[in-house]
């Protein structure tokens, strides 16, 4: 259909708008009560209807209050309670038909059936075949109401995290023929025993035949397209198990499912099945599938008791047409997605009385525990509410109420069917049950929100679009070839009504053909006002939105202006710019020029340094080469003057020394000739070797000391020692020339003063001593002394050094030869004029005497 709204698409339109309701407002969790018949004629009631409202519990004598002395009676109070003639039908009317309804507006609903074991939840859950229960009335509304809106099979597809993803007509028909060759081709199996007994039990199970209820339906969003997917869980042994899984899976082994938080902060079942159904009939038949391979068990005081809590949950899809009424809007953010669960509750029991043992005993254990935490995550909601408190739920202590956790938050209605076995055996276990029912009606839930996006479309454009297609057809075929080319803007559909009706009058009493006629003229005109009225509507919003196109249109105007006013000047200031880039260029041309001269003139410059430079080596070398051979020259001269120098030096060395010579000779024989003489009256000096002092000589080089036996008596005359053991301790100053260069003494083991660090090494380790010091003698020359000594221990526990050598060492300068050999003549003109004042005193002596 081409319309003038294809020209728009959605995306050009108003923008999506969430529409929320009041998050404040809360109810309270509405609780309601159902008797069952008595069972036997013999069994007695203790539980009586006062009023639509209210229940009076009277104890029996058998009961435990009875028995502690408390016999009074104890009035209830639910919502509404349900006698026991009453019908399922009325039951499905006042509690399970408001929580569809808000299913199909899009809220998420809760409905629990709680009770002792035998009380009637099953029954009030799923019924009979000539009169069914909640969920089978639940499944009838549901698809009358969206049974001529139902989306096509695959155009809904679960994501696996809890939402949907909108398929494309293509993929959908690619899903739904996979599916079907896929039935097709795949083989049957033998049956299996466990087959033949699920098909027995289908053909023995009267529900599979049941009549579905055509009358109630609720009126829809008819621009809206539906899907319904169903699941089916059972949470046994506080553990998850999907009860729709295929059944070769569940043949190999029975795992648990666990429960996720999606995107949303709902809770989910990870992985469970989803099957999308398109009748009551299909999604029943897929109900009694899991309900087959539900655990249920016998016991004393049911049959066929069960021994798991059942969810069954009704997910409604809903998604808007596009703007022409035709297609699904393939955006996953306008999809709405509603659920209904249906919670069959296993029913609380005590083991004295169901004779419970094993795996029953185990069983029953794990159904208490999860509804007692059920019990306590009210009571604490209740608590928080009532008291202001802000304690913790303990939603995760079972999977029951950590699945349904968001119910309790504020994210669905909730409601709770109590059922009650009147029979005064009962009493103990209904009792308990029937006040935490009551209780559980004090907790208030927030009302829950609306997903639904409005987003501005046309309402009824999938009827006007049905209806423009029939004329369309209709036109068509009556021959008119320009009907194809039709185009509408789809919107209200103006009509007044149908024809007239039958005026004729047959006689003069008929007043019906009068009355007709003013019911359709009511009618017409109530109708005439209503289109009236919203083309009035129109016509302010049409005005309101030319006076704002023709305000935008002025804005425009004077923006237009403004922008032309800027252009100009842009132009003008690109003109100059452009006259400015046209003289820069001319300067850059020039500037060019200019710089191609300066490459010429450096590359010329270049040339030239670089001849310059090869003749200034070739000059260096040139100039190398003449210092060579004139140094070679200087250098034989150097050594030839040298070694003339050396001959000379040497000869009047040994001149001189034989000099020397002549005059020691001569002092010898004066000195020996006035000995002789003058023996008697002359003292004898005696010589530096008598004398107990080490003597030294001032020859360089050579040592003249004591002998070991002239040596300074030892302190402790008991000390011996090695002479091959001896250890040095050389004691250098720290103003030393370096000695490097000089004669040194040979000390093989030696340790510097500066080593040591406490006095006992000096006596423990160490047996001589050297002292070494510097300084200048008579002729201006370094010399070295070297006071060597011996280190005796003495009586006391110290130490003696006792000093018994002296070794002299001279360092020459090498350019201080003239120097000494004038210091040599004026000591020997020295040494002269002393012999010859000694000669003359020795002379004057003898005179005297």
């Amino acid at each position: 259909m081409d319309s003038s709204r294809r020209k728009q698409p959605p995306s050009s339109a108003r923008k999506p708008r969430l529409k929320l309701s009041n998050q404040i407002s809360k109810d309270p969790v509405q609780v309601f009560c159902r008797l069952r018949p008595m069972q036997y004629p013999s069994d007695i009631s203790c539980m009586k209807i006062v009023s639509d409202k209210t229940l009076v519990i009277t104890p029996p004598e058998s009961a435990m209050n009875f028995r502690n002395g408390s016999q009074k009676e104890i009035q209830l109070t639910f919502t509404h309670i349900f006698g026991e003639d009453v019908q399922q039908k009325e039951v499905f009317k006042t509690v399970s038909l408001p929580l569809v309804e808000n299913l199909i507006r899009g809220r998420n609903g809760l409905l629990f059936t709680y009770g002792v074991t035998g009380s009637g939840k099953t029954y009030t859950m799923t019924g009979e075949p000539n009169d069914t229960g909640i969920m089978p009335r639940c499944l009838d509304v549901i698809f009358n109401s969206i049974s001529n809106y139902q989306a096509k099979k695959f155009v809904f597809k679960p994501d696996k995290l809890n939402g949907f993803d909108v398929q494309s007509d293509t993929d959908a028909l690619l899903d739904r023929q996979s599916e079907l060759h896929a039935g097709l081709i795949t083989p049957r199996n033998p049956k299996t025993p466990r087959s033949r007994k699920l098909e027995s039990d289908a053909e023995s199970n009267p529900m599979m035949s049941r009549e579905t209820d055509d009358s109630k339906n609720i009126s829809v969003d008819n621009d809206y397209v539906y899907a319904v997917f169903v699941t089916y869980i059972e949470i046994y042994n506080n553990s998850v198990y999907d009860l729709l899984e295929e059944e070769e899976v569940r043949a190999k082994t029975l795992q648990s499912k666990i429960i996720r938080e999606d995107g949303n902060k709902n809770m989910y079942v990870h992985a469970v099945t989803e099957v999308e159904v398109k009748s009551s009939d299909e999604a029943f038949e897929v109900f009694q599938r899991g309900q087959r391979r539900r655990r249920v068990a016998h016991t004393a005081l049911n049959a066929e008791s069960s021994r798991s809590h059942s969810v069954f949950t009704i997910r409604l899809v809903q998604a808007p047409l596009d703007g022409e009424g035709e297609q699904v809007l393939q955006d996953k953010r306008v999809v709405c997605v509603s659920q209904l669960s249906l919670v069959d509750l296993a029913g609380s029991e005590r083991t004295n009385r169901t004779k419970n043992t094993g795996q029953r005993l185990r069983e029953a254990g794990n159904i208490n525990n999860s509804l007692m935490t059920l019990r306590s995550c009210l009571e604490i909601l209740r608590e928080n509410q009532t008291q202001g408190t802000n304690k913790i739920v303990p939603y995760r202590d079972s999977k029951l109420t950590h699945l349904f956790k968001n119910y309790f938050d504020g994210e669905g209605q909730v409601r709770m069917i109590v059922c009650a076995n009147p029979r005064a055996d009962d009493y103990d276990e209904t009792i308990q049950v029937m006040k935490f029912a009551e209780m559980t009606q004090e907790v208030q839930i927030a009302r829950p929100t609306v997903t639904k996006l409005d987003l501005g479309f046309t309402p009824g454009r999938r009827q006007a679009n049905k209806i423009f297609k029939e004329a369309r057809a209709r036109l068509e075929k009556e021959g008119h070839v320009e009907a194809a080319n039709l185009d509408i803007d789809i919107g209200l559909v103006y009509s007044l009504g149908g024809p007239f009706p039958d005026l004729e009058i047959d006689n003069p009493h008929n007043d019906q053909v009068i009355l007709n006629l003013m019911t359709y003229l009511e009618q017409r005109i109530n109708k005439r006002n209503l289109l009236r009225a919203d083309l009035e509507q129109k016509e302010i919003e049409f005005r309101k939105r030319l006076v704002a196109i023709e305000q935008e249109n002025n804005n425009f105007r004077l923006e237009n202006a403004h922008l032309k006013a800027a252009g100009m000047s842009h132009k003008k200031k690109i003109s100059a710019l452009e006259a400015h880039i046209s003289l820069s260029e001319a300067q850059i041309d020039k500037l060019m020029n200019k710089l191609c001269t300066a490459n010429e003139t450096i590359k010329s410059l270049k040339h030239e340094l670089k001849e310059r430079n090869l003749a200034l080596n070739q000059g260096l070398i040139d100039k190398q080469r003449v210092k060579q051979k004139y140094s070679t020259k200087i250098q034989h001269e150097t050594d030839k003057i040298k070694s003339e120098f050396e001959l000379k030096s040497k000869a009047q060395h040994e001149q001189l020394q034989n000099q020397i010579r002549d005059k020691e000779d001569k002092l010898r024989l004066v000195k020996q000739i006035l000995d002789d003489e003058e023996k008697a009256t002359i003292p004898v000096l005696k010589d530096s070797s008598d004398s107990s002092e080490p003597r030294q000589t001032k020859t360089p080089g050579r040592l003249n000391h004591q002998s070991r036996k002239e040596r300074a008596g030892v302190a402790n005359p008991r000390y011996r020692r090695s002479q091959s053991a001896d250890r040095w301790v050389d004691h250098r100053p720290e103003s030393l020339v370096p000695v490097g260069t000089v004669l040194q003494p040979l000390m093989r083991r030696r340790r510097s003063v500066t080593k040591l660090t406490s006095p006992k090494e000096i006596t423990d380790g160490a047996s001589r001593y050297c002292l070494t010091a510097q300084n200048h003698d008579s002729e201006g020359e370094l010399e070295t002394k070297l006071y060597k000594a011996d280190i005796l221990p003495t009586s006391g526990g110290g130490a003696q050094v006792v000093f018994n050598d002296v070794e002299c060492l001279k360092q020459l300068s090498p350019d201080g030869h003239r120097k000494r050999s004038n210091n040599e003549r004026m000591d020997k003109e020295n040494k002269n004029h002393e012999l010859q004042a000694v000669y003359q005193e020795i002379m004057s002596k003898r005179a005297r005497k």
